[in-house]
């Protein structure tokens, strides 16, 4: 009787069949390369934020920047220094007003007779052109000049220069309320203004207003052609912030609005005869007012930090030095460190000096301030010896040697020197 062999055991689902090996391996990668992604993702998020942070900050502040691309009392700019306030009211009284930038457009308002040109900054013209406009300005015209110099006053207005102060530099102001004391129409009309910078002394037919310590800041001048010239010491009373104080309204539109046109010189400040010191704006000019207090709280903050921080060193307390030094080796450890250095001068002086200082009790001189008086010192000593004061002034305070045989020499002359002066 045989029997059936006992039938399979049905397969376990769970059971890893051939192919699980190769399927494990497959999907183990996978496994593997998405920790270490999601772990770079939040190490990275926080950097890649604050270079998102970085971007958008520095482009509010490149788009919305503080400083102002208008120059310096240009007719066109609303900025507090700057003259469009004036220009519209001149504007409205129906005077026509026009720029020139160029030195034909300058030359060809100064001829006109019926018109009245600015220069805010005479100073950046060359000498050549100053000439040249001098010679091209026609008569019945009228030429205001802002804070010239004696440079441009002897081509434009002569007669007129800029009052010297002590220190031989143009006299200088404050601006402040003025009273006219002259009785120049415009000035009578306008009353006080607030007037300073340059002071000037006025030609003797010239007419001179609004003086400070007995000088004139407004100077007009007339020459006998009826071509006139009006001098400024300071363009403060042109200005969009300083406009509506004082007369300053009134004055400026007296001065600048006699004629029916006006015609307003805009300097080349970024031109190749403009000197370096052209540009009134600093650095600090363009940095937004946000930045400077930023600046100050974080400086403030470090200082305090640093103070937090510092090492407590304590009060000093003295200390017996473990290793008694002889006085020879002192001397020959810094003459070694003289000649390394080839610091002739400095060996020289120290010789000298301790010259000085062996031979001023010899010769009763007092020593006083650690050295005894140059003058009393070779006195006594060309007096004891017979010698001449002058030699002994060039040994005991002359220049340094120029090569070490001549250091050895000098040493050798001052040890000669202490031996005669103590047995003479």
């Amino acid at each position: 009787m045989t029997t059936a062999p006992p039938a399979p055991a049905p397969a376990d689902p769970a059971a890893p069949t051939a192919g699980a090996p190769g399927d494990a391996a497959a999907s183990a990668p996978a496994t593997s390369l998405a920790v270490p992604v999601r772990r770079r993702w939040r190490r990275a998020r926080w950097y890649l934020l604050a270079a998102v942070l970085l971007v958008l900050v520095g482009l509010l502040v490149g788009g919305l920047g503080g400083a102002s691309t208008w120059p310096p009392l240009d007719p066109r700019s609303p900025d507090p220094n700057g003259a469009r306030a004036l220009v519209r009211l001149l504007e409205r009284q129906g005077v026509d007003v026009r720029t020139a930038s160029g030195e034909s457009e300058l030359a060809a308002a100064l001829a006109a007779p019926d018109t009245t040109v600015v220069l805010p900054d005479p100073y950046l013209l060359d000498p050549a052109a100053v000439d040249r406009l001098a010679a091209a300005r026609g008569p019945g015209g009228r030429l205001v000049l802002l804070a010239p110099d004696d440079a441009q006053l002897t081509a434009l207005a002569p007669g007129v220069r800029t009052a010297p102060a002590t220190d031989g530099l143009p006299d200088y102001t404050a601006e402040q309320s003025t009273a006219p004391a002259c009785g120049l129409p415009e000035a009578t009309r306008a009353g006080s203004a607030e007037l300073g910078g340059l002071l000037y002394l006025p030609g003797p037919d010239d007419t001179a207003c609004y003086p400070r310590h007995g000088r004139p800041t407004v100077v007009l001048h007339t020459d006998p052609t009826g071509r006139q010239t009006a001098v400024l010491g300071t363009d403060r009373p042109l200005t969009n912030r300083h406009l509506a104080s004082d007369g300053n309204a009134s004055l400026a539109l007296g001065l600048l609005g006699s004629r029916p046109h006006l015609v307003w010189y805009l300097p080349d400040y970024t031109g190749t005869g403009v000197p370096a010191t052209a540009d009134r704006r600093s650095l600090l000019d363009h940095v937004p007012d946000g930045w400077r207090w930023a600046g100050l709280q974080l400086a403030l903050a470090a200082a305090l930090t640093a103070a937090w921080r510092a090492r407590r060193l304590g009060p000093v307390v003295s200390e017996e030095l473990p290793v008694v030094v002889r006085a020879a080796e002192t001397t020959e450890g810094r003459a070694r460190l003289y000649r390394r250095a080839n610091a002739r001068g400095h060996a020289a002086d120290a010789l000298r000096r301790a010259a000085r200082h062996r031979l001023a009790p010899v010769l009763g001189v007092p020593v006083a301030a650690g050295e005894p008086d140059p003058a009393a010192l070779c006195a006594a000593a060309a007096g004891r010896l017979g010698r001449p004061s002058a030699d002994l002034q060039a040994l005991l305070y002359g220049g340094p040697p120029t090569d070490d045989a001549a250091l050895l020499r000098l040493s050798d002359d001052l040890d000669a020197l202490e031996r005669q002066v103590r047995q003479p």
